[in-house]
């Protein structure tokens, strides 16, 4: 007969010790956004350009009766924009995120699989991570073939950052 003592032992994996990521790309670079942020992923059509729109807008869109900010992850970020996503063409994929209230959806290069990783590998930026990303990232895990940078979304949808720096 086994005592209560025995039972004490959990062997599922505690969820607190873990983060979770939908990962997408921005060319070759693999980056991390927490699940719990995301909301949808989906492809942005019918993009409507917004005239004098700060450079990081492609445009308004409707999804499902709701209008979302549609936000080049690659010019956030300081890279250069893809031609699909400077003239705001229609199949963009887009994460949908909300902030403040206000939805946004998130133009990506691509969207990959969601992972799980032990909240202890997740390292400071390292010192010369370029001073764009690290204004918009809040850390990074090593990956057996790559390095996963996890983004702050407050600070990636946050669009008066840039003008305050």
């Amino acid at each position: 007969m086994t005592g209560p003592a025995e039972h004490d032992h959990d062997p599922a994996p505690h969820f607190a010790e873990s983060l979770d990521y939908v990962t997408v790309r921005i060319g070759e670079q693999l980056l991390g956004l927490p699940i719990e942020r995301v909301r949808d992923v989906f492809i942005a059509d019918r993009i409507t350009v917004v005239p004098g729109a700060p450079a990081d807008i492609v445009g308004l869109l409707n999804l499902r009766g709701r209008i979302v900010t549609a936000i080049c992850l690659r010019n956030r970020l300081g890279c250069a924009l893809t031609e699909a996503c400077a003239k705001g063409c229609a199949e963009l994929t887009a994460i949908g995120l909300d902030h403040r209230g206000e939805a946004y959806g998130l133009i990506v290069d691509a969207v990959g699989e969601v992972v799980r990783l032990d909240r202890s590998t997740l390292e400071p930026l390292p010192v010369n991570l370029d001073p764009t990303w690290a204004a918009l990232a809040a850390g990074v895990h090593r990956l057996p073939d790559s390095l996963l940078v996890v983004l702050d979304l407050d600070a990636v949808l946050d669009l008066d950052l840039r003008a305050a720096a």
